[in-house]
Parts: structure tokens; sequence; C-alpha cells
């Protein structure tokens, strides 16, 4: 077992008291970390608020070169990180890897952002220029389910708009962060990155501190509005990634065989936790039984284990608060006597987080397994009749995170997925999304966007310049 330490002002440092990090995959102890409170909290804030007073004054190519150095540390320490990763958080190796090597490509890719001036009036009478300018300290708090990947998606950003970031991991995936901030240690000037361990109870010191001047959040849509809650006290700038409850809708006309398995994966990659993984799949009646047949005959050849095991597809749920919801809503649908074509009972013996693959026959739209998300391998298959009846059920939910459809009229996938109520739609794949186009939800899945443009500018405010020519002073 190893002890990690978090990163304050340039030093990786430990305030002596220590919280413990398992593998889900067996339930044992596999590091510790500092278990920080207001303390170092205070310490890191202080600290991101020195650095920012130069920070902010650096070039566009003195941050990239900074953000290229963090990637390259990723990407130098893939093969220890990725297994790393596997140990605390559960996911397969390979899904781990992509993971890594994912956040290393999106540092890189970021990093190649500007925020250009943009000319509002040039004319005899006055110049008028927008600029964008940093909002400050920025607090990062992120979740279990992509630590690494949802990490640089906050810090990146942050520094290539000139912000310096307080980061706090997830007390259950806290490991690989920590290795990083280790990694980057001497590539980021002292105090733009600090990156602290805690309790849940850390979060809203975070939210509420008065040096921090915005919060990103990604996590829960409950956990969310507890953030906009004690942001409101002095107004700081928030970006939230919330919860979804994403709908994937098939038309008649695609091809069973192909889909069957791009579909298991849309819903059950990481064991079902992903926020935007398919959590409501629609199946045209016409191919309802072939494929939901064949779905269910793909996720026989699907192992569920060990993820640091080879051949595993499915590993553990991360957490046991996570996995015990899961359980309940199997029982749930139990209880109410839905119709399950795989899955369903846990296995009894040993220890770990396992959930089996569990695949539900048509149930109602009023189930919790289809109203709620489950963020876990259980996917209820539903049928449908008409486009516009599909339309309406895909839309009837709080949430408006993603979707997707999958058809060989690509027009018509289009003209349906204009119809979505959701900030990101596929056609005919899932789950892709590009450093350079917004990432965020509608109604309770979030506001504010990552990724892109878009994404950068939530760590800027906008800054209006005018000059007036030929004045008389």
């Amino acid at each position: 077992m190893t002890d990690y330490k978090n990163l304050i002002d340039g030093e990786m440092v430990d305030n002596g008291e220590w919280l413990e990090v398992l593998n889900p995959a067996n339930e044992q102890v596999v590091g510790r970390v500092p278990a920080a409170g207001k303390d170092e909290l205070d310490r890191a804030v202080a600290a991101a608020r020195r650095a920012f007073k130069s920070w902010k004054k650096t070039s566009h190519e003195e941050r990239q070169q900074v953000v290229q150095g963090i990637a390259a540390a990723i990407k130098e320490n893939a093969d220890e990180l990725f297994r790393l990763l596997t140990t605390e958080q559960g996911k397969p190796h390979a899904q781990a890897q992509q993971e890594i090597y994912g956040a290393a490509g999106l540092a890189a890719a970021q990093s190649t952002l500007t925020l250009d001036d943009v000319v509002n009036q040039d004319d005899d009478t006055r110049l008028s220029r927008t600029r964008r300018v940093p909002v400050g300290v920025v607090g990062g708090i992120v979740p279990w389910n992509f630590p690494i990947m949802m990490a640089i998606q906050k810090i990146v950003p942050a520094l290539v708009a000139g912000c310096t970031i307080v980061l706090k991991p997830s007390p259950f995936t806290p490991l690989t962060t920590l290795r990083i901030a280790e990694l980057i240690k001497d590539v980021v000037p002292a105090g733009t990155v600090n990156i602290i361990t805690g309790e849940d109870t850390l979060g809203p010191l975070i939210t509420g501190h008065p040096d921090i001047d915005k919060i990103t959040f990604t996590g829960s849509t409950a956990t969310g509005k507890k953030i906009m809650e004690g942001a409101a006290g002095d107004l700081k700038r928030i970006t939230l990634e919330l919860g979804g409850n994403d709908a994937s809708i098939v038309l008649p006309d695609a091809d069973v065989q192909k889909v069957a398995e791009q579909l298991f994966w849309s819903s059950f990659s990481n064991a079902g936790q992903v926020c935007i993984a398919a959590k409501r799949i629609y199946i045209h009646e016409d191919i309802y039984d072939d494929l939901s047949k064949a779905i269910a005959e793909y996720a026989k050849t699907v192992v569920v284990g060990d993820g640091s095991q080879q051949g595993t597809g499915v590993g553990p749920i991360q957490n046991k608060k996570q996995y015990e919801r899961v359980l309940e809503l199997i029982q749930d649908a139990k209880d109410n006597g839905y119709k399950f074509l795989t899955g369903g009972d846990k296995d009894p013996s040993g220890t770990g987080y396992y959930v089996p693959i569990t695949i539900l026959d048509n149930p109602p739209e009023d189930a919790r397994i289809v109203a709620e998300e489950q963020f876990g391998p259980v996917m209820p298959l539903m049928k449908f009749e008409s486009v516009d009846e599909v339309i309406e059920r895909a839309n009837n939910s709080e949430y408006g995170l993603a979707g997707a459809v999958w058809t060989k009229d690509t027009d018509k996938g289009v003209e349906i997925a204009e119809q979505l109520e959701t900030g990101t739609v596929w056609i005919n794949e899932f789950m892709q999304l590009s450093p350079f186009a917004p990432f965020g939800g509608h109604k309770q899945s979030g506001f504010g966007a990552e990724y892109g443009i878009d994404g950068l500018k939530e760590f800027t405010y906008p800054q209006v310049i005018t000059v007036k020519r030929d004045a008389a002073v």
C-alpha cells in the first residue's frame, strides 16, 4: 500500500491524517491519501491566488507549453497510470488505457485553443473590441467514473484561459490524480495547479470559499443543485455537467447484427457508469424481437470481473453506495414483475462490487429503471411504433445530456436529432466527444459547456474596451 500526497504551491504535502482507498474488485485497501480540510484548502487557495497574479499575464505560447508538458507527462507514464486507474476505479485495463491516453490527447488538443479579440466597431468615431480575461481562481470538483479525463478537462482550459485551479478528486478515486500531480509538479509553475483530497465535506468548503471565483463540477444533479446554492452567496461563476438519462432510438431500417454490439457497449462501457451512456434504448417494434435477442446473446459473451484480468469486459461498480443503488433498482424491477432478458441476480459469493449484465424486456415508461439514471450495468429495452411517439417519450425526462439515433437514413436521423431536447446527439455512433466541440446539458443535466471555444470561454469574462477617436480631451 502506498501513501500519496497533495500538491499545494508546488510541493507534495500531507497533514498526517489519511483516507483509505479501496479496490472495488476485491474491497482491499490499495492506498492512502491526505484527509485535507479547511486549513489545507486555505493554503491551496492562497497559493492559487498568488500564482494568478503572474500567470494571467503570461502569453498563450507559455501557457501552451505548460499544458503540453502535462500531456507529455501523462503519455510518457501511461503504462503505470492506467494500471493504477484500474486498481482504484475498477474499469478493465483496455478502458483505463483509453482514459489515460484520451486525457493526454485532450490536453494536447485543448492547448491549441485561442480566444481572439473581437472587433465590435472600427470606424471614424471609435474602435471597440471585446477581449477575454481570466476569471481568477477556479475550484474544480471531479467524480469517480472518469477521474483523469474529468480532471484534465478542468485543469487544462483553466490554465489556457490564464486561471489557476484548486482541484478536488473524488475520495473514491484520488490515487491516479495524485500520481499525476507528482509527475507534473515541476512542469506547472508553483501554485497554478493545486490538488487536494478529502471527504465529501471538502466540496462545500470549496464551493463557499470567498477567494475562489469559479466552480466547475461534474457529478449528480442533486449535488449540482447544492453547488448552485453554495455559490450563490458571492455569485461565483459555475459550470455544471450533471446527470443524464440518455435515450437511443433505433429505427426499423437499422442492421440488427451490426448495431447489437454497438448498442451493448453504448450502455455497458465502464460498467454503465458514464453520464452519456445509453440509459434507455427504444427499438422499433418491427425489429424489436430480433434486436433484443441479438443484444442479449452478445451480452452472454462479455466477461464481468476484475478489470486487471485479461478478458474482462465489464468491471465492478466503483463504490459500495452506487453498488447498492443499482441492486435496489434491479430489485424494484423484480418486485414489479418486469421481464429480464439477462441478469437480475447478483453472485452471493466472494467480494467486490459486481453486478451481472442485466437487460430488461420492455418495462413500462414509469418504471424506475426507465425514469431514473441507473449508472450501472442495467439496460431497459423498449418498443415504439412511430417516430412522433418515440421523440415524445425520449424527451419526457428532467435530463437532457445526450442521445443517439441509429438508422441507414442519416437525413432522417438528423431530422429526429433536431427534435431531441439534449445537448449532444449522435447518429450511428455513441459517446464520441471532440476537444473542439462544446459539450453540455439541457434541462437538469446542467448548464455551461466544456470542450471547444465555448468551454474555454467559461473560464473568462468578456471585457469591452472602447476608444473614442478625435476626442476633445
